[in-house]
């Protein structure tokens, strides 16, 4: 799963495009939390260790990548959904493949707490290659138990979603820099500095153990 980065409202409104990341919460959120024109990067893994301007990451391959905070870091926790909390009225954020056939596969879903509703609406090429699109707007419909194809509105348009039993679905919620602990899973969209170092824009944190990806 990759996360749709999405972040609420108020001051965290923009997008992830998911991405919003993912995680998913998408990227292109992640990228409206950071200074324009710099490369961003997704670090993904678990929390080595944590300072007041700075985060340390392992990832998978065991290396650990350090981060560092501002005061413009923007944090949420992830937490995983099912499939059925998708319901006709939900405000979600659908990371898809075209189908080559008009509609979407889905990749991940986030499903956006009501406070965020409206963030990023629309429907526009995602971060996962030149057919990877990203949908956010309101479910109108929902067709189906398995292999359920979801009708996503937005202001202009409409597209097709088709997902999975299997589909990763999450939601999110605010949170602060207290959510990084030792041993928390996260995924960080951070800007890649002149000088190499990474500043983070956007750290979705997994609740209670979660996963995030």
């Amino acid at each position: 799963m990759r996360t749709m980065m999405m972040l609420a409202a108020a001051g965290l409104m923009m997008l992830a495009a998911a991405g919003l990341m993912a995680l998913g919460v998408t990227a292109a959120m992640a990228q409206d939390a950071a200074p324009p024109k710099k490369p961003m990067v997704a670090v993904i893994g678990t929390i080595a260790s944590v300072m007041p301007a700075e985060v340390d990451v392992t990832g998978k391959d065991g290396s650990t990548t350090k981060i560092a905070l501002g005061d413009k870091t923007r944090y949420t926790w992830t937490m995983p959904l099912k499939i059925e909390d998708i319901k006709v009225g939900s405000y979600i954020g659908a990371g898809a493949m075209k189908d080559g056939k008009g509609g979407n596969t889905a990749v991940e879903i986030t499903v956006f707490p009501e406070a965020a509703r409206g963030t990023a609406e629309g429907f526009s090429q995602w971060n996962e290659g030149p057919d990877s699109t990203m949908t956010n707007g309101t479910v109108s419909q929902v067709v189906g138990s398995s292999n359920r194809v979801l009708t996503v509105t937005y202001k202009g348009g409409q597209q097709s979603v088709t997902l999975s039993d299997t589909t990763p679905v999450t939601t999110f919620e605010m949170a602060d820099a207290t959510a990084l602990t030792a041993g928390a899973h996260v995924v960080v969209r951070a800007v890649k500095n002149d000088d190499g170092s990474l500043t983070a824009g956007f750290v979705s944190v997994g609740k209670d153990g979660f996963v995030p990806g």
